[in-house]
């Protein structure tokens, strides 16, 4: 069955509950974070999701968190921004969410850091990677991530907390371990301004792999949400 037609069976409750049980016994006693994506769906929902225990709400599209965050939607549970966010959107999001997922140039993280300082605060990203190379995807190259620690380290208002993926779809548990050695390996290192605490990927469909396959934060949407609504 497809996260979609479990989904359609279950309530918003139940779902949130059997994603929590399924990521404990995928984790086998280490700690993951699960975040709730809850691209397109309205801000009554994610308050319900909030009081059901779900404590970490992500989203795609700054509009959609400006929109809810002044619904109250998230009272209770921290936000990660996890779209691309494009470097006019920085001024809304840095100092006001807990993560942001989604850096994937040097510009875009000076800009964040740079808004995060003047705000007299510390904004907490990953970086992504484009693991699989794919053209219509973002993200940086699986080599050109030790350079972005290194730029990152030279700044004030910003710390990189670990890397996130969005692996090609059709195959993308054979992309796991790979992420799973990319932050070993730069995890290793060490820089100003790093501490590559989380490793985010995996989603509805394969986010048990994914926590076997080394994860540490994995974003469920479709299957605790239900089916999005592009209309």
């Amino acid at each position: 069955m497809t996260a979609k037609e479990q989904a359609m069976e279950t309530t918003l409750e139940e779902r949130i509950a059997i994603v929590r049980e399924r990521v404990a016994s995928a984790a086998n006693g280490r700690d993951v974070t699960l975040v709730g994506v809850a691209k397109t769906k309205p801000a009554e929902l994610v308050r319900r999701a909030v009081a059901a225990g779900l404590t970490v709400i992500g989203e795609n599209y700054v509009q959609e968190f400006r929109d809810k965050s002044a619904a109250g939607a998230y009272d209770g549970a921290d936000v990660h921004i996890i779209g691309r966010l494009q470097t006019n959107k920085v001024k809304y999001v840095a100092g006001r969410v807990s993560l942001i997922q989604s850096v994937d140039s040097e510009r875009l993280l000076a800009l964040i850091a740079a808004r995060a300082a003047a705000l007299g605060v510390t904004q907490d990203v990953l970086l992504e990677v484009n693991i699989g190379g794919e053209a219509a995807k973002s993200g940086i190259p699986p080599e050109a991530v030790p350079e972005l620690l290194a730029a990152a380290s030279g700044l004030k208002g910003v710390r990189v907390r670990g890397l996130m993926a969005i692996p090609p779809e059709e195959n993308s548990r054979a992309y796991f371990p790979k992420m799973y050695h990319l932050y070993i390996d730069n995890n290793a290192k060490k820089y100003d301004n790093v501490s590559m605490d989380f490793l985010s990927m995996g989603m509805s469909d394969d986010y048990e792999d994914a926590i076997k396959q080394g994860a540490n934060m994995v974003r469920v949407g479709s299957f605790i949400f239900g089916p999005r609504n592009y209309t």
